[in-house]
């Protein structure tokens, strides 16, 4: 997502993408996942229904990966997870990492998983979570 003034942290982006304060690029990007359950990969991670979701199926580091196509500047990324629901699936911590491929990622946050979370300063061709 981008942005072009600061978003406030725990905010809905759905909400504020009605508002016209976010756009939602995650569309321009190819997405991959280290590995995931049938019927629970990319489609359902990204399909905006907060009933469905992905789930691994293999060893640690649980990944998804989001690449766009040309170098792209996200201002926003913004990430949904209901610990609260599940806390045995879903990570308590989330890696963002940034490079120009996925050989030279380099990590610029850890994310403690509460709510809706919204790092402001994600910016690069490549995007990374991993628990």
């Amino acid at each position: 997502m981008t942005t072009p003034n600061k978003t406030p942290p725990g905010a809905d982006p759905k909400q504020l993408e009605r508002t016209g304060t976010v756009r939602e690029i995650g569309s321009q990007a190819v997405w991959s996942l280290s590995s995931c359950k049938p019927g629970f990969g990319v489609d359902q991670l990204r399909d905006d229904n907060l009933e469905t979701y992905w789930q691994s199926d293999g060893s640690q580091p649980h990944l998804v990966n989001i690449q766009f196509r040309r170098k792209t500047t996200v201002k926003t990324l913004c990430i949904y997870a209901d610990y609260k629901s599940d806390e045995s699936y879903t990570p308590s911590k989330i890696s963002v990492r940034v490079g120009n491929n996925f050989h030279n990622l380099q990590e610029i946050r850890v994310i403690s998983v509460k709510c809706w979370i919204t790092h402001p300063k994600a910016s690069s061709s490549t995007r990374n979570k991993s628990t």
